[in-house]
């Protein structure tokens, strides 16, 4: 009889740890999908989404990259990309928190009684999630010399140092701005960025495609810098040393196979907030 009760007992215990297994599995799961209601910004689903887009936010912030409410991130969270992450209307980047930002699907029609819901944002972001895969982070900006370079006829990146050497042949310039980007303006957006990762809006800003939080935002903090670069370089008045061909290309290579670089970057940019600024993660 003991040995039966104790077999009985392990046969119960082992029921109890697969249950439990189950259980987390289940909570796994509803962490990394969750409820998926258009505008719910309360939503406790994909934290660590939430979190790597609210990094980016303050780190932008910190950069003076921003214009205080305005300019949008974004981030697919499903596999087609049409449900995003997406910062609500009237939070400063410098505040931005993880619970802050609203799960948006691209299909569907935004209420226009939300007033969390920026027109401009909704449209442009959610017309690339619907139509560029690649597009799964999406940061748009009006930093000062990237829309300087916007600004100018030729909105070219000329390959005269390593950071400008990044961009060689993966930009995408914009000849047509039409407004603020509401309607066909935001369809046209989406054809115009073709397989290119980065778009130079003429006459409006800049914006970054790429795969994770941590690529795009690697991209924009280098891509100002690039353009710094070439700003700069214009104001001497002298003539540019500009590289090769084959040269630039290499160099650019040699970037995209740079190993970790983004999640490293974005995982210092993480310890430091977390000293200093933890509540991005809430």
């Amino acid at each position: 009889m003991d040995g039966v009760a104790r077999t009985d007992e392990e046969r119960r215990g082992q029921d109890r740890r697969t249950s439990d297994r189950r259980q987390a599995d289940r909570r796994s799961a509803d962490r990394r999908t969750g409820p998926r209601r258009e505008g719910d910004a309360a939503s406790p689903a994909f934290q660590q989404e939430r979190e790597d887009l609210a990094a980016a936010f303050r780190w932008t912030a910190r950069l003076n990259m921003h214009e205080g409410i305005a300019n949008h991130f974004s981030l697919a969270v499903s596999d087609d990309g049409a449900d995003f992450l997406l910062n609500p209307f009237g939070v400063h980047f410098s505040k931005m928190r993880a619970s802050d930002l609203m799960l948006v699907n691209a299909h569907a029609t935004p209420d226009p009684a939300d007033d969390r819901l920026d027109p401009t944002a909704i449209a442009i972001h959610g017309a690339l999630h619907r139509n560029v895969p690649q597009a799964r982070c999406i940061i748009h900006l009006h930093p000062k010399y990237a829309t300087v370079l916007a600004s100018l006829k030729d909105s070219s990146i000329p390959p005269i140092d390593q950071n400008t050497m990044r961009f060689y042949e993966r930009v995408a310039i914009d000849e047509d701005f039409d407004g603020m980007g509401l309607g066909d303006e935001a369809e046209r957006l989406s054809t115009t960025l073709g397989n290119k990762q980065v778009l130079m809006m003429g006459n409006h800003g800049v914006m970054v495609v790429a795969e994770t939080v941590a690529r795009a935002l690697d991209e924009m903090i280098y891509l100002e810098r690039a353009c710094e670069t070439v700003v700069t370089a214009y104001m001497t008045g002298r003539e540019l040393r500009v590289a090769p061909h084959a040269v630039a290309a290499k160099t650019a290579q040699q970037w995209a196979d740079y190993p970790g670089f983004s999640d490293k970057h974005l995982g210092a940019i993480r310890a430091i907030l977390d000293e200093e600024e933890p509540g991005y993660r809430e």
